[in-house]
């Protein structure tokens, strides 16, 4: 959806397309933007942000169609996919001749969406740059988020090394388009080795769905945004200052690991933990979305969000609300419920 559209709000309804959503393309300062919208709109909100090139349905749909997981988040929220400006599903290449919004423009962005909704404080998740623009938004708008899910986060402004990387990435796109090379760069940042294949082994079906996917973005777009996160600044400093509990997931494969270590140091550590999934890439919602439910359980189960009781007797899960305390996790009971997950836990004893 490029910035030719009209300047009124819309909303079209796509739901034999997104199973049971509904796409409204939302006016914003700095364009129009996408936001897929699940759920019952009287329950609490969950807005999700994806990573370049990605959107919700190539970046968040394991997590969601994995059946406890879903069971969670769809019982107790109203889920907002917002996708980063021209990301969404059959979008229009953006005018290139339009200044390449900021990281707060963005997370501007993400401001005017929640107040087109009527929304007031939510919970985020986001993944990689996704996850910085949320970060950035909770910083800068501290009342309107009550709590962080980030995957594989950055934290830092670019070193030269990735700096210089995505610049030829960027060249790549600007005169090759979606082809090849930028396709295997792109998968590499998401996916661990062992499900990328080799010439051994084939690729897993996630792979081959996200291949497909990278296929229908516009150039464009994808390059837009990797030049607005590549001048991101360094937002370290501040994190001391969130006010929200964050719970952070990282690939222990994923080439953003040593940003997540960063970035749970930068924390509070009274209401933050770090969860490091073994053999995995940058994109735990798609290549482990189940290492993901207990430590989401106990998260949420913080704010007083459970599974439906029906589902309680999920071996996964054999945890009810009256049995968790009101701290955002424990370390004995992380070290018990998460093997063979390895995690570390940042929290005063």
């Amino acid at each position: 959806m490029g910035e030719f559209c009209s300047t009124d709000s819309v909303s079209v309804d796509m739901e034999t397309i997104y199973l049971g959503g509904k796409e409204y393309h939302v006016q914003t300062g700095c364009g129009p933007v996408s936001v897929i919208v699940y759920g019952d709109k009287d329950k609490p909100a969950l807005v999700t942000y994806p990573d370049l090139a990605l959107n919700q349905m190539s970046c968040f749909q394991g997590l969601f169609f994995f059946p406890e997981a879903a069971s969670l988040l769809l019982h107790n929220f109203c889920i907002y996919h917002i996708s980063p400006p021209g990301h969404e599903l059959g979008a229009a290449a953006l005018c290139p001749d339009k200044p390449v919004p900021s990281t707060e423009d963005l997370a501007d962005q993400v401001l005017e969406v929640l107040n087109f909704f009527g929304l007031g404080a939510v919970m985020c998740m986001g993944v990689t740059a996704g996850a910085y623009i949320l970060t950035q938004f909770a910083l800068k708008y501290k009342e309107r988020v009550v709590g962080l899910i980030l995957v594989s986060p950055l934290c830092k402004g670019p070193s030269w090394t990735e700096w210089l990387y995505n610049k030829v990435l960027s060249n790549l796109l600007y005169f090759y388009g979606i082809c090849g090379l930028v396709k295997e760069c792109l998968l590499k940042r998401y996916f661990s080795k062992e499900v990328r294949g080799s010439a051994e082994l084939p690729e897993s079906d996630i792979v081959q769905a996200c291949r497909r996917l990278l296929d229908e973005r516009q150039s464009i777009n994808v390059l837009r945004f990797l030049e607005t996160m590549n001048g991101r600044p360094d937002i370290s400093e501040g994190l001391k200052k969130l006010r929200c509990r964050t719970l952070i997931f990282v690939g222990d494969e994923s080439s953003f690991h040593a940003e997540a270590l960063h970035m749970i140091s930068k924390l509070d550590k009274r209401c933050s933990a770090l969860v490091e999934v073994q053999a995995c890439g940058s994109m735990v919602t798609e290549e482990q979305p189940h290492a993901m439910l207990i430590p989401l359980e106990f998260f949420l189960m913080g704010y007083g969000f459970y599974r439906p009781s029906q589902l309680s007797g999920s071996p996964r899960s054999p945890l009810s609300p009256s049995c968790i305390s009101p701290e955002l996790l424990s370390p004995e009971s992380m070290g018990l419920k998460l093997k063979p997950i390895k995690t570390r836990i940042s929290l005063q004893s």
